[in-house]
């Protein structure tokens, strides 16, 4: 089964930012993305994996004190 493919004002909306962010992802080959003829569009799963590679994980206690709680 194949992944949605969102245009880059979609995938935009989707992140919650802007169509400039979006085109510099691609431009930077940040973001997989693919080539219909002239036009360009991200799969539904490499918007997912940007998220995930960018997700940091919440600080515990022991992390912000150096020593257990």
């Amino acid at each position: 089964m194949l992944d949605q493919l969102f245009t880059v004002p979609e995938a935009a909306e989707l992140l919650s930012t802007s169509v400039r962010f979006v085109r510099r992802l691609i431009a930077e080959r940040r973001i997989e993305f693919v080539k219909v003829g002239r036009h360009v569009r991200i799969r539904e799963s490499a918007l997912i994996a940007f998220v995930v590679a960018g997700t940091v994980p919440p600080m515990t206690t022991f992390d912000a004190t150096g020593r257990a709680a």
